[in-house]
């Protein structure tokens, strides 16, 4: 059976396309909130055969884009679409205020990192934001912290600060920054990874579980984890692995 599992984020949208339990292959793409079912059919036309797609898998943020998935899913891939959110079958029970809130693509790396890696759990999605999302010993989704992701804050930097010029986000060779491009990414890299590793001492601290793994996911993971003491793996597949599980779990006999 093929799944297409697609994680429609706020700035990008990854997917990739499953046969069995193996990613044959995966793709990132811009999101475009205005995209229509049509457009979505030529977008994911280009790089999948859709004849051969059984069933699709979604995670969004961007509730503009919900019909026009329902519409590609329709007419396009003419598959039945399951879109992670309330009332599907996770096996991880979320422990929230309002588990409404919970981004679907936070439950989705919930579900892989227990499936994948074993309770308790902290998984850090490098993207627009920074999210860290917490899996209890018990395998219960119990929270997590929200903070800026790093292009945002690049941004916000460049736009407040008119001598400084925007750097290419790539790793500083020394913490001390001899020049001002130096300076700067030392501060993004060596900042950005103290970052996580003083949330994760709080949270394996509230947790009681100094032992619980990190997880690192998203576009940016790979820069940032060989800065951090606490990660523990880098699972670029995460939030794809966890849409091909919850698809599974939900499936109709």
């Amino acid at each position: 059976m093929a799944l297409l599992a697609i994680d429609v984020g706020n700035t990008q949208t990854a997917f990739g396309l499953f046969e069995g339990e193996e990613l044959r292959e995966h793709w990132r793409v811009t999101t475009e909130r205005n995209r229509s079912g049509d457009e979505l059919g030529a977008l994911y036309g280009n790089f999948v055969d859709l004849d051969s797609v059984d069933g699709i898998a979604i995670a969004s943020t961007v509730p503009q884009l919900h019909r026009a998935y329902e519409d590609f899913a329709k007419e396009y891939a003419k598959s039945e679409l399951l879109e992670l959110g309330p009332g599907v079958k996770t096996g991880v029970p979320v422990r929230y205020d309002d588990p409404r809130e919970v981004g679907p693509d936070r439950i989705a790396n919930a579900v892989a990192a227990v499936a994948r890696y074993g309770a308790p759990a902290i998984v850090g999605d490098f993207g627009t934001s920074t999210n860290f999302d917490v899996v209890s010993p018990e395998g219960e989704y119990v929270g997590g912290v929200l903070a800026p992701g790093i292009e945002v804050s690049m941004d916000a930097l460049f736009s407040r600060a008119a001598r400084l010029v925007k750097v290419d986000l790539v790793a500083p060779e020394t913490a001390i920054g001899k020049t001002t491009v130096a300076g700067l990414q030392a501060g993004l890299f060596y900042g950005f990874a103290g970052q996580v590793d003083g949330i994760v001492a709080a949270i394996r601290g509230e947790l009681e579980a100094p032992e619980a793994r990190v997880v690192a996911t998203g576009g940016l993971a790979d820069l940032i984890a060989p800065h951090s003491r606490t990660i523990t793996a880098v699972d670029p597949e995460l939030t794809l692995q966890g849409l091909r599980i919850v698809w599974g779990r939900n499936r109709r006999p």
